[in-house]
């Protein structure tokens, strides 16, 4: 019934449009031009208009710049970012000028050629010669764009194994990053997501040798000027680990390994000292002082004051918690690296803790102290109370 009212709302609406119009038409005086075509005022009118409109383009876009030219990223933490950002920058170059001078021609020639009763069209069929030079200067451009494009894609794809990289897995699932360093051998064990069970949540073939002295870890360090050699396994879906600070990121895709490599060039606290960040990290806490004023008079709990860290990201929408898809990055000199690796488990000692665990035999009487038994119920007498506070304050709060 709501439906069939809405549709008799509507054709009564289009029939009082339609009056209306009906009731404008008679009243205009009987020397009224109601020509369809148009005239030379209209041409003039478009014509000026599309002035207007090519001015506040140009206007707008110096505004976006000025104004959001902060956003851009710092400079880049990787030895391959420099080179990175002068092709995106020189990209962005080319891209201004071609838009300013052909946006503008095209505005222009708009007004300066409008029509006019007594101006009639040239009729222009072809001309090889100027075909030739708008077609064969985008295809050099582009070329040199895409060849340049090329040597630092393969840089990145490419990774020297003569300067012997460190090699790291990365590990994807949602949502939720995991990363796993080879031991002194420098090689990675194998792994599938067949072998996932307990502790053991890559998957690492524990039969392999050479995943014993691999370390799995929550956190990824790396070192300073030191080759990484990143492999991407994927446990569920496709992500996509994206490293901005890096100015580099591969899709990890289950079923398969991707790889890049990068070497970092500014460690985390170098980052954290310069004056990009020393301003950005300012200007965050100044928003969040703000902020925290107004939770406090609301009574709820306060923003911590925002510190600089590298972060790995999700750059795939792979779910519900993609947003919040992150990891820690540490960059730091190769000493205090290696002293943090060497505070790390290894794979194989992991393993055996949690087979002492299994192995571990219990106690043969079954019985447990008493005293504990009557601590362990009240504690749970205890939540379930507290459980249902919690639940009657919701009810009453959505009441």
């Amino acid at each position: 019934m709501t439906v069939f009212l809405v549709i008799i709302v509507l054709a009564l609406l289009a029939v009082t449009g339609w009056q209306i119009s009906k009731i404008f038409d008679l009243s205009k005086r009987p020397d009224a031009d109601t020509s369809q075509i148009a005239n030379d005022k209209d041409n003039r009118l478009n014509g000026i208009l599309m002035l207007a409109f090519v001015i506040f383009l140009y206007v707008i876009t110096i505004y976006c710049f000025w104004e959001y030219g902060r956003f851009y990223l710092p400079e880049a933490a990787s030895e391959h970012g420099s080179e990175y950002d002068t092709l995106m920058f020189v990209s962005i170059a080319i891209i201004m000028v071609v838009q300013v001078i052909t946006q503008g021609l095209l505005h222009f020639f708009a007004y300066k050629y409008k029509g006019e009763k007594t101006k009639k069209a040239l009729f222009y069929a072809d001309n090889d010669k100027l075909e030739f030079i708008w077609t064969i200067i985008p295809v050099i451009t582009l070329a040199g764009l895409i060849i340049y494009g090329l040597f630092t894609w393969s840089d990145i794809m490419n990774v020297n194994t003569e300067e012997d990289p460190m090699i790291v897995e990365v590990y994807a699932y949602q949502f939720a990053w995991r990363a796993r360093y080879a031991g002194e051998d420098n090689t990675l064990g194998k792994a599938n997501v067949r072998f996932i069970e307990g502790v053991n949540q890559l998957g690492v073939d524990e039969s392999d040798s050479y995943g014993k002295d691999d370390k799995i870890v929550t956190e990824l360090h790396l070192p300073v000027n030191k080759p990484v050699l990143f492999k991407f396994r994927s446990q569920d879906v496709l992500h996509s680990a994206y490293f901005p600070f890096f100015r580099a990121q591969m899709n990890v895709v289950p079923g398969m390994i991707t790889q890049f490599g990068f070497t970092p060039t500014i460690t985390s606290e170098e980052m954290r000292q310069s004056e990009y960040m020393v301003e950005k990290v300012k200007s965050v806490n100044e928003e969040r002082n703000e902020r925290n004023e107004v939770l406090q008079a609301q009574g709820e709990p306060t923003l911590d004051p925002y510190e600089f860290e590298y972060f790995l990201l999700c750059n795939k929408i792979c779910g519900q918690a993609h947003y919040n898809m992150q990891m820690k990055i540490v960059v730091e000199s190769e000493e205090d690296f290696n002293a943090w690796l060497e505070e790390q488990p290894t794979f194989g000692s992991v393993m055996a803790d949690q087979s002492q665990d299994a192995d571990r035999p219990e106690d043969s009487s079954g019985s447990e102290d008493p005293a504990s038994e009557e601590d362990a119920e009240g504690e749970d007498n205890t939540n379930n109370q507290s459980q249902e506070s919690d639940a009657v304050a919701v009810v009453e709060n959505n009441n």
